[in-house]
């Protein structure tokens, strides 16, 4: 990650990219009213050489009928409009001045002005801007004074050529000052309420993710009231929960740590006073006997407490190791563990048919289905009713790609406030003196299967679902 965050800033960064995205846009801005203008300018010069070429046409007019133009002075307004021909068509009648020292060209490119297509010209001052450097311009046209003359003049196209060269150059000057001058103007605007604000907003994030612990690499809000205001609220508010968070889980894990050393030595503890209360018991004394059993069973029960809450705080998160398994065999098995196997008062039903084979984790289901069991039997057992007689039933059946393991008892089902917490460690225990820890570990199991441990309703007693993908895949 760190070796990604510095190639990043190896390349242009947000400004850089904006300045260059803003430079573009304008460039190609001026580029579309740059064709426009080039095909103008070149419409301007060609008419101002047709205006020339209509002067020169009414010096020939002024030349008397039985008298040739001279040739110097021919010569001179040819070289004045900077033409090698000039030639005049007027109502059927033809005119020409051509130069006497210049051969006339065998052929040329024609600019006929009498069609003013924006589009032709553009494509003509294109033309003319990359391949007029040396041919010959036919220009045919009429002026605005004399509209019934056509003209047409024969002239080298390279001036024409070199007059939109300059006219280009010096757009392309003006256009990249008018391009900088609001570029400029526009990133530094950027730069200030947005740019600025994202690196802060970006150098932060870098930073906090290298040392969460740090508080005070929490960023603190500009107080803007826009969306980089509310993104810096935010992100302060998160790095803060995630701040508190981490010391919170730092605190529980020292914390758990303790407790579990606490608890280790609390059950030394308990099994040697264990020990003691049996040798309590064997006396003859009749007060003894009676509050030794009590003493029995309050020291089970914390004893039991102890080995819950370790057992749960060395919960490992493998993931499950499934495997074809008999399911029928698998509840027996539990069954025997849950000391329902030969249990004097409690019938134990196991509905699962002969044949029956689940892929999972078999030591993780056989935790899950003890529990359940284990559960179930305790409730039975606590419970004072007689008819009917206890029983706890284990059933399996098919639903699509879903198969589901039901474990239920006829006692006397759950109080409303055990259901609220259900499957919350140490606080959804259904009985007195209980942790709640079986719940929430066969829960654990069950979804790191990929299904779901859910209460079942019932008018009488209890029952726990267990629904798993019948998939071999496990997530």
């Amino acid at each position: 990650m760190v070796e990604t965050s510095k190639k990043r800033g190896r390349s242009p960064g947000l400004s850089v990219k904006l300045f260059a995205m803003i430079i573009f846009v304008i460039m190609v801005v001026e580029v579309v009213i740059f064709l426009p203008s080039l095909a103008n300018a070149r419409t301007n010069w060609l008419d101002d050489r047709l205006r020339v070429g209509a002067v020169a046409v009414r010096v020939l007019d002024a030349v008397p009928e039985n008298m040739d133009l001279p040739a110097d002075l021919a010569d001179r307004l040819l070289e004045t409009a900077g033409a090698i021909a000039i030639a005049s068509r007027r109502e059927g009648q033809s005119q020409l001045i051509e130069r006497t020292d210049a051969p006339m060209p065998t052929s040329a490119v024609t600019a006929d002005m009498r069609n003013r297509d924006p589009f032709t010209l553009v494509l003509g001052a294109l033309d003319t801007l990359f391949n007029g450097d040396d041919r010959i311009l036919r220009i045919v046209g009429r002026t605005a004074e004399d509209s019934e003359n056509l003209i047409e003049i024969l002239m080298p196209e390279a001036p024409l050529r070199a007059s939109l060269l300059i006219y280009a150059r010096n757009v392309f000057i003006l256009s990249l000052i008018v391009a900088l001058v609001p570029a400029i103007a526009i990133y530094l605007f950027l730069n200030r309420v947005l740019i600025r604000p994202i690196q802060r907003i970006t150098s932060n994030i870098i930073s906090f993710r290298d040392a969460p612990e740090n508080a005070s690499l929490i960023i603190l809000p500009s107080g803007r009231r826009d969306e980089i205001g509310v993104a810096e609220t935010e992100l302060a508010a998160m790095e803060s929960d995630l701040f508190s968070m981490l010391r919170q889980r730092r605190h529980l894990a020292d914390l758990g740590l303790a407790v579990a050393k606490i608890n280790h030595d609390l059950r030394n503890t308990l099994t040697s006073a264990q020990l003691l209360s049996d040798q309590v018991a064997t006396l003859d004394d009749p007060q003894v006997q009676r509050l030794a059993p009590r003493l029995v069973n309050t020291l089970d029960k914390a004893i039991g407490f102890a080995q819950s809450v370790l057992d749960y705080g060395r919960q490992s998160a493998k993931p499950p190791r499934p495997q074809p398994v008999d399911l029928r065999a698998l509840v027996s098995e539990a069954c025997f563990d849950g000391g329902l196997a030969g249990h004097p008062g409690i019938t134990f039903n196991n509905n699962v048919p002969d044949e029956v084979t689940i892929f999972v984790d078999p030591d993780q289901m056989a935790r899950v289905l003890l529990n359940l069991i284990k559960n179930a039997r305790e409730a039975l057992e606590a419970s004072q009713q007689e008819d009917p007689a206890p029983e706890i039933s284990v059933d399996y059946r098919q639903n699509g790609d879903w198969f589901h393991i039901s474990v239920s008892d006829n006692g006397p089902g759950l109080a409303p406030r055990a259901k609220e917490n259900l499957f919350v460690a140490f606080q959804g225990s259904a009985r007195a003196g209980g942790t709640g820890l079986g719940l929430a570990i066969a829960r654990e199991l069950t979804e790191a299967h990929g299904g779901e441990l859910s209460f079942v309703e019932r008018e009488v007693g209890t029952q726990f679902d267990i629904a798993l993908p019948r998939t071999k895949r496990i997530g």
